[in-house]
């Protein structure tokens, strides 16, 4: 990724027509509790297998593994507002691994960015849903899907962010199986080099990728010293654990002149017995009867959240 690159992005946050928005001032007036938030996570989880299932198509098991993430980002972490959906001091959130882009769609749905009646045309002809974001779709802030180039762009806005005198976060979350990708490693130079403490990036690091285990693939065991070397703040948290998901997100130091990183630990398929740890979902769609099972499953934990 070449300087010239990094700057039209720069040039693509600052001057563009979203940044005559108004400015409005939001702030969480309440945090919602862990017990909360995991519950969220599980009506959208039920809701990812529901609009699957209907589209005959889907990157399941890696949308599985990272829900967990979104919901803490959409509904605790960010500042972001479905009322205000350019607004100047929104916090910025780029879907780098963009084939997941159905945990995103559940996720801004269920945060009231796109009705039910949109979602629901995911996979007919005409819809504005794709298989990868586009910024056609409310709350989408880029277009992503070849893998590598997210972070890149959230370099590039946070950049923007600090040349505006700016608050508002770029958060960008990335697979593991793209840490494949050489163009990531020039973007993590480059933050590092404009000290990008308002740059939060994540790893979904569930081990599994299209081809097979990643250290099989590219191995990446080395990930927290790697990443440390080029002098990001590196953090471990479980993923599939809300609890400790905010935690972490809390205990970051947005002033301490380091870009971010979190690895995620996460399952493949989390949340689907027989999806759980299996290659063959990174992408499928259940049949009739695994879709009962999957949504029976769910359905149990959101009950027993809901009255427990």
């Amino acid at each position: 990724m070449h300087c010239s690159s990094f700057l039209f992005f720069i040039y693509l946050f600052r001057f563009s027509p979203w940044s005559n928005y108004k400015a409005v001032s939001y702030t969480h007036l309440t945090l919602p509790t862990n017990r909360e938030l995991t519950l969220q996570s599980e009506r959208n989880r039920k809701r990812l297998i529901e609009i699957i299932y209907k589209a005959k198509a889907g990157h399941i098991g890696g949308d599985l593994s990272c829900l967990n993430v979104l919901t803490a980002l959409y509904f605790d972490v960010m500042n972001v507002n479905a009322d205000s959906p350019k607004d100047d001091l929104r916090d910025r959130f780029i879907l780098s691994k963009g084939h997941c882009v159905e945990a995103l769609y559940v996720t801004l749905e269920s945060k009231g960015f796109i009705t039910e009646g949109i979602l629901d045309t995911l996979g007919q002809y005409g819809s504005i849903l794709s298989g990868h974001p586009t910024i056609g779709v409310p709350g989408i802030e880029v277009n992503t899907g070849a893998l590598g180039h997210g972070l890149s762009v959230g370099v590039g806005i946070a950049i923007a962010a600090k040349m505006d005198n700016r608050d508002y976060k770029t958060y960008v979350l990335m697979g593991d199986g793209e840490q494949g990708e050489g163009s990531i490693y020039e973007a993590a130079m480059a933050a590092r080099q404009y000290r990008l403490d308002n740059l939060v990036a994540i790893i979904d690091r569930n081990h599994l990728q299209i081809s097979g285990n990643t250290e099989d693939v590219m191995g990446i065991d080395d990930i927290h010293d790697r990443w440390t070397a080029f002098g990001w703040e590196v953090k471990d948290m479980n993923g599939d654990d809300m609890e400790d998901i905010i935690r972490t997100f809390r205990s970051i130091d947005y002033a301490n002149r380091h870009p971010h990183l979190l690895v995620a630990h996460t399952t493949k398929g989390k949340g689907v017995s027989f999806m759980e740890g299996v290659a063959k979902w990174h992408h499928g769609v259940p049949s009739n009867e695994q879709y009962e099972q999957a949504i029976q499953e769910i359905s149990e934990r959101i009950k027993d959240l809901e009255y427990n």
